[in-house]
């Protein structure tokens, strides 16, 4: 199973990351290109999932992009890193939640590179550091391929949450990896390769 895998340095327009990803999954889906990991960042954009809510909307000023996405309303950000997955689940076991699985301890495993220990809620998805959250999973399923991702606060301003009631929760109880260590060296394009070598692993 051929996985391409890809990092951007460039900040990508989300609907760009987005029109590319349901192209790919279509040519994931008719053979002619094969699965992806594509790790990248956002310039500023706030974006609603399924599950989107418009009272979760603090500062009526913003624009969000509805999306097709698993879960509600979210940021996304510089410093934010986004890994986007197109995944044929068909050539695997058609377990959604082996998968969500999957990434989730992906993302545990690379925070503990950094000394952060962090862990899932059976309640609310994602990765939680104590009582904040610093990772966000949304994923959608198409004729079992899985596409969206995750996205992983890392030095990101964590004040543009505050517009909004991330994911249906508290906007203060979010946090990032530079929050959690504030005397590390962050090199986005170091954790970058990091996470990518990490999810490949898995």
């Amino acid at each position: 199973m051929t996985i391409n895998v890809k990092i951007s340095r460039k900040k990508i327009p989300y609907k760009v990351a987005i029109n590319t990803l349901e192209k790919r999954v279509n040519d994931v889906k008719n053979g002619k290109k094969g699965e992806l990991i594509w790790i990248l960042e956002h310039p500023l954009t706030y974006t609603g999932g399924v599950r989107f809510n418009k009272k979760d909307i603090l500062d009526k000023n913003i624009d969000v992009i509805l999306t097709n996405r698993g879960g509600k309303i979210t940021v996304h950000n510089p410093g934010q890193i986004i890994i986007y997955f197109v995944i044929n689940l068909n050539k695997r076991k058609r377990d959604i939640r082996k998968f969500v699985r999957t990434i989730e301890s992906s993302i545990i495993q690379f925070l503990r590179k950094y000394d952060v220990n962090s862990k899932k809620d059976k309640k609310n998805i994602g990765i939680w550091v104590k009582d904040k959250k610093i990772a966000a999973i949304g994923i959608r399923i198409k004729k079992w391929i899985a596409y969206h991702g995750c996205s992983i606060n890392i030095n990101n301003n964590l004040n543009d949450y505050k517009k909004i009631n991330p994911c249906g929760l508290d906007n203060n109880k979010v946090t990032s990896l530079k929050n959690e260590k504030k005397n590390y060296n962050i090199d986005l394009d170091i954790i970058k390769k990091i996470l990518l070598n990490n999810i490949s692993k898995i």
